[in-house]
């Protein structure tokens, strides 16, 4: 079975990781938790999940593609340098790295964003343009491998591309 990784920290956006991780499972995914640390975290309302792997157990050859969901969560995965070195080596690799809202700061601190056409939630436009991103307020923004979105609203447009670029991987049979 294929794997995606689903990033998780504290104060994740429920919606945000609940639904893309059922999508995938929908479409015949694995879907990894990778949290910095394999224990569990809790989202902005409190719900408690289990992080599947840590970030230093996930080599990006082993997944498909990467998805980052928001919430305050993404300000404590950025300061991870081993998931902030996966997120820029699975999109070096040419997979699918998908950020949403404020998953915008981990695609800064990875390096991806520069001459890229972004978005993500609003509060973070500034520090996409700062980091050299071209910052479209769309609902989804593709640009190559790079695939963002800016809120909750935005979610079946988001996994749609995403599980839409998620099918191109090759196989590594």
């Amino acid at each position: 079975m294929k794997k995606v990784g689903v990033l998780i920290a504290d104060m994740f956006n429920e919606f945000e990781v609940i639904y893309p991780y059922y999508r995938l499972l929908e479409e015949g995914y694995e879907a990894l938790l990778v949290g910095p640390e394999k224990k569990e975290y809790k989202s902005k309302a409190g719900l408690a999940m289990e992080a599947d792997r840590g970030s230093s157990e996930v080599k990006p050859e082993q997944i498909e593609g990467i998805l980052i969901p928001g919430g305050f969560a993404p300000d404590f995965l950025r300061r991870d340098p081993k998931i902030i070195s996966l997120v820029r080596a699975v999109f070096d690799l040419g997979k699918p790295v998908a950020s949403i809202c404020h998953g915008a700061w981990v695609i800064i601190s990875a390096g991806i964003v520069r001459g890229k056409k972004v978005t993500g939630f609003f509060a973070v436009k500034d520090d996409l343009v700062n980091a050299g991103g071209i910052f479209l307020d769309e609902p989804l923004v593709v640009d190559g491998n790079l695939i963002s979105s800016r809120k909750p609203e935005d979610l079946p447009l988001f996994m749609k591309e995403f599980l839409r670029q998620l099918s191109l991987v090759p196989d590594k049979k």
